[in-house]
């Protein structure tokens, strides 16, 4: 008879519309496709990165990426427009070293980076993050998925006490929410 209860959405007619909720909710927090970096926030990744030693423009990408826990990922498109264009300004320079341009930091370039030191683009941001807003989604979801599988397998005493847990749940988040 498990996972057979019908009550409260749960039987296995409705565990398609559960993973499908459990889908739409993550995307809510998730990056929309297609949607691009603030204006600024190639060029404070670059100096930030290069403050800190030469690289080539795909350390560079690879960088920002795996600071982000995989939440920006910018283009090439975009990166080497930037790294062009802060080569024109003269903040950055590029060295030929084994068929790659390496990139580093100019006088100048040092002083912009000191400069917009406050914050990177990245901070707080991706899956690595414990606290803030990126932990929220994640433990959203794996809420979901338990009590997707309470019921796909719980017994409609164990569902009952399920759904109680969750509109305890709901209340105390709410109850957060109202605190000064």
């Amino acid at each position: 008879m498990r996972g057979s209860y019908q009550g409260y959405g749960f039987g296995s007619n409705n565990i398609d519309g559960l993973w499908q909720a459990i889908e739409d909710f993550r995307s809510r927090f998730e990056k929309p496709e297609g949607t691009r970096a603030g204006k600024g926030e190639v060029r404070a990744a670059v100096l930030a990165l290069l403050a800190e030693r030469p690289m080539h423009g795909y350390q560079i990408i690879r960088e920002i990426e795996e600071r982000s826990g995989g939440s920006w990922k910018p283009s090439a498109g975009s990166v080497y427009p930037t790294l062009q264009l802060l080569a024109d300004e003269g903040v950055i320079r590029a060295e030929e070293s084994n068929g790659r341009k390496i990139y580093s930091l100019t006088e100048a370039g040092r002083d912009e980076a000191a400069g917009s030191a406050a914050g990177t683009p990245w901070a707080g941001a991706g899956p690595q993050s414990t606290t803030g807003f990126a932990a929220l989604p994640k433990a959203g979801v794996e809420l979901a998925q338990a009590a997707a599988q309470v019921g796909r397998t719980g017994t409609p005493e164990q569902v009952k006490q399920a759904v109680a847990v969750l509109d305890e749940a709901r209340r105390r988040m709410y109850s957060i929410l109202a605190q000064d």
